[in-house]
């Protein structure tokens, strides 16, 4: 098994399967108010080059579960930040900590890492990746369907790090998935190209319609990201029409279900009548990164 969590198709489908199984079970036990410190005495590094919200609270309250604890490590307020090359803070924290969560522009510099660690890494987000984002996903939508890897998933928005992990997850999985983006802002041809080549069906579109149609599983992400904020107007601009909302979900499956990362602009890509309304699994999905993150982490450092 993968020492590492950087990138979903780093790993086989029954291992991911066996992560989603280690989530329910801790999830059982949480709600049951069960003890369950499978990481007592162990010790996660959070590493944070852009802010956070559910990120660092759902990483920091799961160690503190799993009987561990968790340090909070700012570009900021450490080395990092002074230019201390990345394989120097591996080396470094691999003699104290068990495992390194980083949240981080660059792809590469994890995989740097990850490389000069001899602890876990575990990617919780970059410019090109959020896998712990998209598993957290998946299991909300196994907990609402049985047969969530039969489903049809779509895409509405940006080609960001989120779709880019959901391509991952159409080349492991084995689902069908359509993504929606306006001319310009498709996903990373090669991300594409090699989930193909893993057997990935995905449909690309500039037509949210049809994205849509019939579709089971609706999922979008802010129309600006992080380190985006200048290309706000213009963003809004080229994406004023790929909006969820009920006129969008008309055209899917009566039964489709609607997905968010979070943080959401409401009434910009998604409206708060669909965040709000009966389609909705938002809010189970964000709890959900907490309860995957810990099966996760359980996994690498158990």
């Amino acid at each position: 098994m993968n020492k590492d969590f950087l990138c979903l198709t780093d790993w086989s489908r029954d291992e991911l399967e066996q992560i989603f199984n280690l989530t329910r079970e801790l999830k059982d036990k949480q709600k049951r108010g069960e003890a369950h410190h499978l990481l007592k005495g162990k010790t996660l590094a959070m590493i944070f080059e852009k802010s956070s919200t559910r990120t660092r609270v759902s990483f920091e309250v799961g160690m503190f579960q799993l009987g561990g604890h968790a340090l909070f490590l700012s570009s900021s307020n450490t080395q990092m930040g002074r230019g201390e090359p990345i394989k120097d803070t591996g080396r470094v924290m691999s003699r104290y900590v068990d495992g390194i969560m980083i949240r981080t522009f660059s792809q590469a510099a994890v995989e740097e890492l990850a490389r000069c660690s001899e602890i876990p890494i575990i990617n919780g987000l970059t410019d090109s990746y959020h896998p712990c984002q998209v598993m957290a996903d998946l299991f909300t939508v196994s907990e609402h369907r049985d047969n969530w890897r039969d489903l049809t998933y779509c895409w509405i928005g940006d080609g960001n790090n989120m779709a880019h992990s959901w391509i991952n997850a159409a080349a492991v999985f084995g689902f069908e998935l359509r993504i929606a983006t306006p001319h310009g802002y498709a996903p990373d041809a090669q991300i594409i190209e090699r989930a193909r080549e893993m057997g990935a069906r995905i449909t690309l579109t500039q037509r949210p319609v049809e994205a849509a149609e019939g579709a089971h599983i609706l999922n979008t992400d802010v129309w600006a990201s992080m380190g985006q904020e200048s290309e706000q107007r213009e963003r809004a601009e080229a994406f004023r029409d790929f909006q969820i909302n009920q006129a969008l979900l008309d055209y899917a499956a009566p039964d489709s279900l609607v997905l968010h990362c979070l943080p959401a602009h409401r009434d910009e890509e998604i409206t708060d009548e669909v965040m709000e309304g009966p389609h909705s699994i938002i809010f189970d999905e964000a709890e959900n990164r907490l309860h995957v993150q810990k099966a996760i982490m359980a996994t690498l450092m158990g």
